[in-house]
């Protein structure tokens, strides 16, 4: 897990090429403090430059960039490749020399043999790279399948420019910056910016899956080299056949197997523990092939609606884990806050993000791996919109379109406080029913699923009403495939795995982790998994409400069912509450900018301020994204 960062700019002489390349690694240190390198061809104007976390050969032979002994390719590599040892042995009997024991060196010379293109087909991990071959003269950018590791690249006039992180492409002289409006569109109604999109214009990420070429004969690409989209219909051309139980014996082996390739590093490694289904299959897996305890880290808040310690203790008590505990307070979230500008790099919404990054924190001080139950949900349907809303939806789409629309609309007059009150007597996993109710009434008013889902997934279910005259460009989820599933559960699943998953979830994990230079890895998210799990039909997944049906009994044999069997809960904090208290102060100063920042309309905003202060509803699911692009662009943008 690193930081890599480069550019192609025939209009900077060769120091200053150079110079450059140099300082955009400096702003990625925090990814990469064990290394630092910079390579350049002032004839070709490219230059190459890196950070390092040494994860595996610790040695000076693993130092980046890299190039092979004739220097024809040069490659920067963030991440991993866990099926490097079969990747070399095949090398090796096609007559390749190795100097050393990094899976960097792999990639290199897979490159070499077999091309780009071919190559990416053939590794399996998660990783970003950029990769120069000095006899094409072609700049190659590649990125994994699922988009565990970032890639940002743009145009800077004539320049190419990319990197790990947003902040590397500041340093170049000719940043120009600038606020995307309709990127900003999307971030409101998401808490997130979807690929390829980036909140400066010009700027993009790179794809999952994806290569992008700049050679003599100008820019190919991107181009996808795996879809989640193709591994969903190729999965369901070829549904698995079998019963329950052969369903969670296969899981159980391909899952097993990730978890031993996922497991090897030359420096101390963990996991993430919250006691939940995902991560505890994982940590149960670990120790089932560990020769020591496993250590294993989890986070509270001392408050019973957002507190999973005590389960999580309870599962590594019986798998024998050395377990770590932390409990956060709101000045623990406050110490964080004034840092998320600097992680995220642009404006990011997940309020998750703040227990992400005090975990991340506390994991590093005992490992420097950190393996996680992430993406569970998006592969075997967890997350409760996939039950609770399609359930509505299928409902709903018996009525007549009229009659359904005209009872969603009614329920949209309805003002939120009115809902609320039945939060006061209502269990725990089943409050914020004013929330609720307004997504029931989208659902009622939606056109169909896609329709339905997008109102499921927004904050802001009409960012323009903050945003004046802004519009969204297009996403996965306003321009689905042809091809793709039509039944609404595997449709929302392809919906989070395109969008969700990479730009929030992983996005979210990287920079947390790789902000206290904490390597993260997600077994869930191995190719064989996600195809595989792609093949299961949809009664091997969801039965009578109940999601994740395989991974639950693959669990049932590692820990008892009472143990894990709960609502679930997600990785949440007590944000509304915090902004009524600790974090008022600082929420009411980024919100005072809004009347002469000229972007935002301050009177809808501050409306929604005083209904939340006055205890009436519960807007934070609104606010935050307000109050994390008020944060970004005091920091970015002054």
């Amino acid at each position: 897990m690193c930081g890599l960062a480069g550019l192609i700019d025939r209009q900077l002489d060769a120091a200053t090429l150079r110079g450059v390349a140099s300082r955009m690694a400096d702003t990625l240190q925090h990814r990469g403090p064990d290394d630092g390198g910079v390579w350049s061809d002032p004839g070709q104007a490219v230059a190459l430059s890196h950070r390092r976390l040494a994860i595996l050969d610790l040695s000076p032979d693993g130092h980046q960039p890299m190039a092979t002994a004739d220097g024809g390719l040069v490659v920067v590599f963030n991440g991993e490749i866990y099926n490097w040892p079969e990747l070399r042995a095949e090398l090796e009997s096609l007559g390749h020399a190795f100097r050393s024991r990094s899976d960097t060196e792999v990639l290199l010379l897979a490159c070499r043999q077999w091309g780009v293109p071919a190559a990416l087909r053939r590794l399996r991990g998660m990783f970003s790279f950029a990769l120069w071959d000095a006899r094409s003269r072609e700049l190659w950018l590649a990125r994994d399948r699922l988009g565990e590791k970032p890639l940002y690249w743009g145009r800077l006039d004539e320049a190419v420019v990319f990197a790990s992180e947003l902040k590397a492409l500041r340093v170049h002289p000719r940043w120009r910056g600038g606020i995307d409006r309709g990127a900003t569109a999307l971030f409101l109604r998401h808490g997130y910016i979807p690929a390829p999109y980036t909140i400066h214009p010009g700027i993009a990420k790179l794809p999952p899956g994806t290569w992008l070429r700049f050679g003599p004969d100008g820019q190919e690409g991107p181009v996808p080299y795996w879809s989640a989209a193709e591994a969903a219909a190729r999965g369901r051309s070829a549904p698995f056949s079998g019963s329950a139980s052969e369903a969670a014996d296969e899981l159980e082996r391909l899952l097993r197997a990730a978890v031993r390739e996922q497991m090897v590093a030359d420096v101390p490694l963990g996991a993430f523990l919250s006691g939940g289904i995902d991560s505890s299959t994982v940590v149960a897996l670990m120790q089932a092939q560990s020769t020591r305890q496993v250590r294993t880290c989890t986070i509270g808040f001392g408050e019973p609606d957002f507190d999973e310690t005590v389960h999580a203790a309870a599962v590594a008590q019986h798998l024998g884990t050395d377990h770590i505990t932390l409990t956060a307070t709101p000045a623990d979230a406050l110490a964080v806050i004034p840092r998320l500008p600097d992680l995220y790099d642009e404006p990011f919404a997940d309020s998750s993000q703040i227990p992400t990054a005090l975990v991340c924190a506390m994991a590093r001080q005992h490992v420097t791996v950190a393996l996680s139950g992430d993406g569970g949900d998006e592969l075997f349907a967890g997350y409760v919109r996939y039950t609770t809303g399609t359930r509505i939806w299928s409902r709903a789409a018996r009525l007549p379109r009229w009659l359904r629309r005209a009872i969603g609309t009614l329920i949209g007059a309805v003002p939120v406080r009115a809902w609320e009150a039945y939060d006061r007597i209502l269990p725990t996993g089943h409050r914020q029913f004013g929330r609720k109710a307004q997504v029931a009434g989208s659902l009622l008013r939606a056109d169909g699923i896609d329709d339905a889902y997008h109102a499921i997934v927004s904050n802001w279910l009409v960012p323009g009403l903050v945003l004046p005259g802004a519009s969204e460009p297009p996403t996965a989820l306003t321009r689905p495939g042809a091809d793709w599933p039509t039944e609404p559960v595997a449709r929302m699943q392809l919906f989070d795995q395109l969008t969700y998953l990479p730009d929030d979830i992983l996005a979210k994990v990287d920079r947390a982790a790789m902000g206290v230079a904490l390597e993260t890895r997600v077994p869930m998210l191995d190719q064989r998994l996600v195809e595989f799990a792609w093949s299961l039909p949809e009664r091997l997944l969801l039965q009578d409400g109940v999601g994740k049906l395989p991974l639950r009994a693959v669990l049932a044999r590692h820990v008892p069912t009472g143990l894990t069997d709960r609502p679930k809960q997600g990785f949440a904090m007590p944000v509304g509450d915090w902004l009524r208290g600790p974090l008022r102060p600082w929420a009411e100063d980024l919100l005072a900018g809004l009347a002469t920042d000229g972007l935002f309309d301050p009177a809808m905003i501050r409306s929604v301020w005083r209904q939340h202060l006055a205890g009436r509803q519960n807007h934070a699911y609104r606010l935050w994204p307000v109050l994390m692009f008020q944060a970004w662009r005091r920091r970015w943008m002054p």
